[in-house]
């Protein structure tokens, strides 16, 4: 189900042009993160996913709430979610999901806090959660797969793309340390998203970049042609699947207490 909402006038969209490549690209959040958000949450009904870019983790969510309301500020990313009988995507902002107060068990960003307007986005936690529910930001660090080949990935990331990374991507670096989070600190389990990847699909996954999409416009070329000829000379045959790795991150709090 998708419904439509007005946006934010300040929403900073780097993902809207590219939406159909980030659906298919980006890696996939392990069940057991779903399963652990719900296990802290007070009950089941429904859970709230802002920022849900194409549904990656709300339908994860499905398996273990009655419902899930999952919003994005990007009207693109909603229309390329992946669809889920239990699951209601709505095009909005994290800071006004329209719905009622005190109705949800859970609110969760997932690689999303660092573009929200926290301090709006708090207050629509405060308003939307039941008491006790858990509110949860979580992300991901940088991709792993080998010494060499994170050598190379680091560089390109520092180096070739680096003055092109907006500010909000020095949240993700620091793991979300730096925001001021306002809720009851709980612990969460220590995971990692791992995918089984081609050459071909981590240069897909690296193409759906900020800073990449950024870079082009701005040299008016691509950055990708050089990193992947320095990549291919380390990954062996292109066909060749390797383990990729994400560290997840999370702050995770109780509201109301």
């Amino acid at each position: 189900m998708i419904a439509a909402m007005t946006t934010s006038a300040a929403f900073k969209d780097h993902f809207s042009g590219h939406a159909a490549d980030y659906a298919s690209a980006r890696p996939v959040y392990p069940p057991s993160l779903a399963a652990a958000l719900a296990a802290l949450a007070p009950g089941h009904a429904l859970a709230l996913d802002c920022g849900c870019g194409s549904g990656q983790l709300s339908t994860l969510l499905a398996a273990h709430f009655d419902r899930v309301v999952a919003t994005d500020a990007s009207a693109a990313q909603i229309k390329n979610a992946v669809p889920h009988p239990k699951v209601e995507y709505r095009a909005a902002p994290a800071e006004a999901s329209g719905l009622p107060d005190r109705c949800a068990d859970l609110i969760v960003a997932a690689q999303a806090a660092h573009w929200f307007d926290l301090p709006a986005f708090f207050r629509e936690v405060d308003r939307v959660a039941r008491p006790g529910a858990l509110a949860a930001l979580v992300g991901y660090g940088r991709m792993r797969v080998d010494g060499a080949i994170d050598v190379a990935v680091t560089r390109f990331h520092d180096e070739t793309v680096g003055p092109y990374w907006p500010p909000e991507r020095a949240l993700v670096e620091g793991g979300y340390a730096a925001i001021d989070f306002p809720y009851r600190p709980v612990a969460g389990p220590v995971l990692d998203m791992t995918a089984s990847w081609s050459l071909v699909q981590v240069m897909a996954y690296l193409s759906t970049w900020s800073a990449v999409k950024a870079y082009e416009k701005s040299a008016g070329g691509s950055p990708l042609p050089a990193v992947e000829r320095e990549l291919a000379g380390l990954w062996g045959a292109p066909e060749t699947k390797r383990t990729v790795r994400w560290p997840l991150f999370m702050r995770l709090g109780i509201v109301g207490t």
